[in-house]
């Protein structure tokens, strides 16, 4: 949902085009930041977004709006602009949201864009490029603080005004041997506090959090969150240090990360496919609903299995719904906690067996109660106590059974190194549909002597 302040500042921007006050315009478009101007953006047409920002004066701030935009919306709005008007945009930009983006672009544009780039700049791009898109080597930045272990306070801080002015993140003073390779860090508080003759050697941190540039983007964004830093330095393999990867890209790889598997768990995919058209977001929802059509079509052979005793007691039907649903919802809340525990690290894969022994306790505790109140309907409904035991053990079986499998499946998944996001959603609940089903049909034509 858009905050009041988005909202007023999108009603305003759409009537103001629609009225073509240009003047007025120009002035909102200055004034606002590129990351509310992103939010606009995705409320206009392609045509509208392009007149925006053409009358964005500060080339910076179309910087910022470029990293802001989703994929599809950047590439429509550069596909008719020139090269040369792309490519100062692009140099005013942090080397790795530069790479973020024309990574995402056709390689022979991507290629066409780094040729007309300084060669500084591109050779940058072009270094994290290298690395994959979802690794510590791919989100960082290349320009940090590093100096050798001897130098004094006083040199650092003159270090610091002179030669590092513009560094994203100068909260951090890396310190590094000979062969560049990470041997501590020290903070800014530290550094202007003890005596300007004091060499960092001797009030540097030895004890220095580092990933490695093959590491995965999420276990980064985990250490940051973790130890409550502000940035981490990225090692290669011989520990020389090539990067850091700041809070605010963290920020942006949790909240991506989060949006992944929300939407893996919903079987939607794994992209924010409303920003797309019609086709592309049918396409990527296609598959994922597949599962719950064969859920279906076996849920309707052990229904017609068992069309003897519908047509006996027709009665029977009345209670495949709240059955059906009680083990979907319990098996939901089942997987949607353990995928969470795992993405936030407080489950592990190794804890399997008291996970599920755990999720199976409070299903059978759950479908206790809630069999014995179901149950009680019936036999209120209908005065059969066959049929009352009957749906209430089939309560009891779904929503234990449910439990089993909701939390099972994803922590199986994850102890075979397999995102155990795309184990919920269709197929978690398509699996408990069709076993209670079929619980609910042996126990009830067992009791009932069908």
């Amino acid at each position: 949902m858009l905050s009041d302040r988005n909202r007023i500042l999108v009603d305003s921007i759409k009537r103001l085009l629609r009225r073509g006050a240009t003047s007025h315009l120009s002035k909102i478009v200055n004034k606002t930041h590129a990351a509310d101007l992103s939010v606009v953006f995705r409320s206009l047409s392609l045509g509208e977004q392009r007149r925006l920002f053409n009358m964005i004066s500060d080339i910076e701030q179309k910087g910022v709006l470029f990293s802001e935009l989703d994929v599809d919306t950047f590439q429509d709005l550069i596909e008719d602009m020139r090269i040369e008007d792309i490519v100062p945009i692009l140099e005013s930009m942090q080397a790795d949201d530069v790479a973020d983006l024309i990574g995402r672009l056709p390689e022979d544009l991507s290629k066409t864009i780094l040729d007309k780039m300084k060669r500084s700049e591109s050779e940058e791009v072009e270094g994290l490029l290298r690395y994959e898109d979802d690794t510590a080597g791919g989100i960082m930045v290349p320009d940090f603080i590093a100096l050798k272990e001897d130098v004094t306070a006083r040199d650092a801080i003159e270090s610091l005004q002179k030669e590092h002015s513009d560094v994203e993140m100068p909260f951090y003073l890396y310190v590094v041997d000979e062969y560049g390779k990470l041997v501590g860090v020290s903070s800014l508080r530290q550094l202007v506090v003890v005596p300007p003759d004091r060499p960092l050697k001797d009030f540097m941190s030895t004890d220095v959090f580092s990933v490695q540039t093959d590491m995965d983007q999420e276990e980064v964004a985990k250490l940051v969150a973790r130890y409550d830093i502000l940035a981490v330095p990225v090692i290669d393999r011989t520990n020389r240090l090539v990067g850091i990867v700041t809070v605010d890209d963290v920020i942006d790889i949790i909240r991506k990360e989060a949006t992944e598997d929300i939407l893996k768990m919903a079987g939607a995919g794994e992209e924010f496919v409303e920003t797309k058209s019609i086709f592309k977001s049918t396409r990527i929802r296609l598959p994922w609903l597949f599962a719950s059509c064969i859920g279906g079509i076996l849920a309707f052979f052990i229904i017609d299995r068992f069309e003897s005793s519908l047509l006996k007691f027709a009665y029977l039907a009345a209670f495949i719904p709240v059955i059906m649903g009680m083990g979907g919802n319990i098996g939901t809340q089942s997987s949607t906690i353990v995928v969470r525990g795992l993405a936030t690290g407080r489950l592990h894969a190794r804890d399997i067996w008291s996970v599920v022994l755990k999720e199976l306790t409070i299903g059978l505790i759950l479908g206790l109660v809630y069999g014995l109140l179901i149950g009680s309907v019936a036999q209120l409904s209908y005065s059969m106590f066959s049929l009352a035991i009957s749906v209430a053990l089939a309560v009891v079986c779904s929503m234990s059974i449910a439990a089993l499998v909701g939390s099972a499946v994803p922590m199986g998944f994850a102890r075979i190194n397999i995102d155990p996001a795309v184990a919920t959603g269709p197929f978690v609940t398509t699996a408990i549909d069709i076993i209670s089903v079929l619980f609910y049909f042996v126990i009830a034509t067992t009791l009932l002597g069908v």
